[in-house]
């Protein structure tokens, strides 16, 4: 739906898009398998909260949200990007509880895998998709991939007659999260949360790991002791008064002498588990910079996550990334039209990109969900590609 708003320069046609506006081919930027989105014009919407009431609408933006600079929302009062109640009003305005307040900005989306989702199995109640770990299933970002119900059907080209619920409450944002499981109506969603809840469903992951892992089967009991700040686990002894209890099984599937490919089953479920456990066994994954060495990552750099902070200092593994971007960076002008207001153009990608939780160099960490099963049933997906020439 094209809607100009007031103040906005003469001859510009804005199309305002919601996340209800299904994404088009043409959409997309594709670049050395990475998947760019066409930055593209999004009305942002939320209510005046209690704390907020009293406060002029350009310090609410410039206290609240500190990602631009306190003249940029100045600017975007004036010209109508930022309105209360749908309308334009000075920036002296003082708002007021419960107001609607509109942003309209040019959107920037972090570029994810270029792998498309793809449905493995459709059943009456129930299904499975194959889904890239950089790829999120919230309603943050409109067109990384279908994200939300709506979308989601959109992208697989079901009818809107489907009702989905995620089974798996952290199939969202994990990078190794390949498998998810969709049930159609809330009593079959139920049935699998009662069963996760009861410890009822067993997941397999496989890895690879460096190394010559051992043949006979291994089972790592180590508690898992979690840093937020670091973003980072530790493996305790069992014993310990640190961390949580957390086992894991894991079977050598292959080996070249050189590294391995590992099925790993967690017992527990503990943050970062499989990929501590393999450290902890002295076979880490092969490309998991974070637990690599023994070394404590400052993830405060930059704000950088701790995976990005751990490669940062790697050259060899983020070049690639780099001149990717620089290559969008000096073409971006061929893939869309630049927004004078824009905080981040003339780059596809936003600003501050390494701090999103899809860096691109992060995406192909050799951790890989195939398998779930439960009472009756089992779901699986493909192996990736990396696992096959072991």
């Amino acid at each position: 739906m094209k809607r100009k708003r007031g103040g906005e320069e003469e001859g510009m046609d804005i199309v305002w898009q919601t996340p209800a506006n299904p994404p088009h081919p043409h959409d997309y930027v594709f670049r050395n398998g990475i998947r760019f989105v066409r930055p593209y014009y999004f009305e942002f919407i939320a209510h005046v909260k209690n704390r907020w009431a009293g406060k002029t609408i350009v310090d609410l933006f410039a206290e609240e949200f500190k990602g631009r600079p306190y003249d940029y929302y100045v600017s975007a009062v004036k010209c109508g990007r930022i309105q209360v109640d749908g309308e334009i009003v000075p920036v002296s305005y003082v708002v007021k509880p419960s107001q609607k307040i509109s942003h309209f900005l040019h959107r920037h989306e972090p570029p994810v895998m270029a792998c498309d989702v793809v449905i493995l199995q459709k059943e009456p109640d129930v299904l499975t998709i194959y889904k890239p770990a950089s790829v999120p299933l919230l309603r943050r970002y409109t067109h990384v991939v279908n994200i939300g119900r709506t979308l989601l059907l959109a992208f697989l080209k079901l009818s809107m007659a489907w009702h989905l619920y995620f089974v798996s409450k952290n199939a969202f944002w994990r990078r190794d999260k390949w498998l998810l499981i969709l049930a159609r109506n809330a009593a079959k969603a139920d049935i699998f949360r009662q069963q996760i809840e009861a410890g009822l469903v067993h997941k397999q992951y496989i890895a690879k790991v460096v190394g010559e892992f051992p043949e006979d089967e291994l089972i790592v009991d180590a508690n898992i002791d979690y840093n937020a700040r670091e973003g980072r686990s530790t493996a305790e002894v069992r014993d310990s008064a640190k961390g949580k209890a957390a086992s894991t099984k894991f079977t050598r599937i292959s080996t070249n002498g050189t590294q391995s490919i590992v099925l790993c089953e967690p017992i527990t479920g503990r943050t970062h588990q499989i990929r501590v456990h393999l450290q902890y066994s002295g076979h880490p994954i092969a490309n998991d910079m974070l637990y690599l060495s023994e070394q404590t990552v400052d993830r405060s750099v930059k704000g950088w996550s701790a995976d990005r902070s751990a490669r940062i200092s790697d050259v060899s593994l983020t070049s690639d990334l780099d001149e990717v971007l620089n290559e969008c960076e000096e073409n971006s002008n061929e893939d869309f039209s630049i927004d004078p207001m824009c905080t981040n153009c003339p780059n596809l990608a936003p600003k501050g990109f390494y701090n999103c939780r899809y860096d691109g160099d992060e995406d192909g960490l050799w951790l890989h969900c195939i398998r779930y099963t439960g009472p009756g049933w089992t779901y699986e997906c493909p192996y990736p590609d990396w696992a096959k020439f072991i």
